[in-house]
């Protein structure tokens, strides 16, 4: 988890706002619509966990762009949209596809790829073939975020 951080900037330096030829995923997954409906590897998420993962830098750090009403963080950022009330707009598969491979839905998009392995660019040699989260982080974010059900600022 200690090099969890220099993986995702590494990731988002590599690809983000690239066309990509190949979204290789690091396990198999059936996406339907916007969304992947199942728990990745099976994967029960927790919340608690998902939390850590949100906030944490050795972890996701999605802090450092998103932002959620109520959050005890030193500093939360802009440069994505607000998460707070997130379980009331998106379910739980089109959550965990955002995580997953925000380029799949935003082509555009500066978030991270969080799960994808394939068509990166400028990887680390030793990040190669490996996504910043495992399908255990994604599956806690993901429980994590589905039970924002507050008020929705947008």
């Amino acid at each position: 988890m200690k090099h969890a951080l220099a993986a995702l900037m590494t990731l988002c330096a590599a690809g983000c706002g690239e066309a990509q030829e190949d979204n290789r995923l690091a396990s198999p997954v059936t996406i339907e619509g916007d969304a992947i409906p199942a728990a990745l590897e099976g994967r029960k998420g927790d919340p608690v966990r998902g939390l850590a993962v949100f906030a944490e830098r050795e972890q996701g750090h999605c802090v450092l762009c998103h932002a959620i009403d109520g959050l005890d963080a030193d500093f939360q950022g802009d440069v994505g949209p607000a998460l707070t009330g997130v379980g009331n707009r998106l379910t739980a598969g089109q959550i965990r596809l955002r995580v997953a491979d925000a380029q799949s839905v935003w082509p555009q998009t500066v978030m991270p790829s969080y799960y994808r392995t394939g068509g990166l660019h400028q990887v680390g040699h030793a990040y190669q073939g490996k996504p910043a989260l495992t399908a255990q982080q994604i599956e806690d974010l993901v429980a994590y975020l589905s039970g924002l059900k507050g008020k929705d600022d947008d």
